[in-house]
C-alpha cells in the first residue's frame, strides 16, 4: 500500500514554462540554492522575487516547497534507503514536525492558492496559475503522506494536482515540467490495490506504473526546473527495482551539478558500496 510514496516524494512539486528556460532570474537562483540545500539562500531569492511581483502565485508555491524540503531533511526522510523499504514508509511512528515550519508552509500554500485562483477566475487558461496549483497540491501531498503519515488521506490531493496538470498540458503540451505531476499520479494509482484505485480514479489518466516512469523520464530529459527532481525519482525507482548501478550513475550526476548538497554526496558514497 505504501509503495506508491517512493515516487511521490517531491515529485509533484515545481516548474515553469519551458519558454522561460533561458531567462535566469531569482526563481532560477532559488531552485539552484534549494537543490544545494541552501534553504536560507533559496528564501532570500524568493523574497526578492515576491517583493518585485507580490501577486504572482508561483513564488509562494516554491516558498512552501522550500519549507517542505527543510522539514524532510530535518526529519531524515530524504535518504534513499527510506524509500527503498516499504516498512519505513508505512511505519506509523509519530514524527515531531516543527509547528513553526508547518505554519509557514501552510501560509505559503494559502498565499499561492488564493493568488492562483484569482488569476484563474480572470483567465481560466492562465498557465502559471495552473502550475502554481500543481506545485501547492504536491507540497500538501508530500507533507500529508510523509510528515503527518496520512498516506490514504493524501490521495485526494494527488487527484487534484493531476487535474490541474491535465488542464495545463492540454493548453501547452510543451510545459514539460508538468508531466511530472501526471507521471507520478500514474505511478501512484498504478501501484495501488484495485479496490483502492476504484475509489481514486482520475479522468483520462491511465493508472500505469511504466507509463508514469516514462513521463518522469521525459522531464529528466526536457524539463527545466524539475529536471533534477525527475532524476532523483528515477534513481529511487532504480533502487526499488534492484538496479543500484543505474541509481549511482544518476546520483553521481546530481552530486556533480549540486556539489553543496550533502545528501547527494552521502548517497553516492553509500551506493558505491552496493
Amino acid at each position: 500500500m505504501a509503495r506508491w510514496v517512493a515516487l511521490s516524494i517531491l515529485g509533484l512539486i515545481w516548474g515553469l514554462p519551458q519558454a522561460h528556460a533561458d531567462t535566469p532570474n531569482d526563481l532560477d537562483l532559488a531552485f539552484s540554492r534549494l537543490y544545494n540545500f541552501d534553504f536560507a539562500g533559496a528564501h532570500a531569492a524568493l523574497n526578492r522575487n515576491i517583493a518585485a511581483h507580490p501577486e504572482e502565485p508561483l513564488p509562494y508555491s516554491v516558498r512552501a516547497s522550500a519549507y517542505l524540503f527543510r522539514e524532510l531533511d530535518r526529519l531524515s526522510i530524504l535518504q534513499s534507503d527510506f524509500f527503498a523499504d516499504d516498512e519505513h514508509i508505512a511505519d506509523k511512528k509519530k514524527l515531531r514536525p516543527d509547528p513553526n515550519v508547518r505554519a509557514k508552509l501552510f501560509q505559503a500554500l494559502n498565499d499561492a492558492q488564493s493568488r492562483a485562483q484569482g488569476r484563474l477566475d480572470r483567465n481560466p487558461e492562465d498557465q502559471d496559475a495552473l502550475f502554481a496549483f500543481c506545485i501547492s497540491t504536491g507540497v500538501l501531498t508530500d507533507y500529508t503522506a510523509l510528515v503527518e503519515k496520512r498516506q490514504i488521506g493524501s490521495l485526494s490531493t494527488v487527484k487534484r494536482g493531476a487535474g490541474y496538470a491535465q488542464r495545463l498540458l492540454k493548453l501547452n503540451p510543451k510545459y514539460y515540467d508538468a508531466y511530472l505531476t501526471t507521471g507520478v499520479a500514474q505511478y501512484v494509482l498504478g501501484s495501488l490495490p484495485f479496490f483502492v484505485r476504484w475509489f481514486v480514479r482520475i479522468d483520462n489518466l491511465n493508472p500505469n506504473k511504466d507509463q508514469g516512469v516514462k513521463a518522469v523520464e521525459l522531464v529528466a530529459r526536457d524539463g527545466h526546473y524539475l529536471k533534477p527532481f525527475a532524476k532523483i525519482l528515477l534513481a529511487v525507482a532504480d533502487l526499488r527495482d534492484k538496479r543500484p548501478r543505474d541509481a549511482r550513475a544518476i546520483i553521481a550526476e546530481l552530486a556533480r551539478d549540486y556539489p553543496e548538497n550533502p545528501l547527494f554526496q552521502r548517497e553516492l558514497v553509500r551506493l558505491s558500496k552496493m
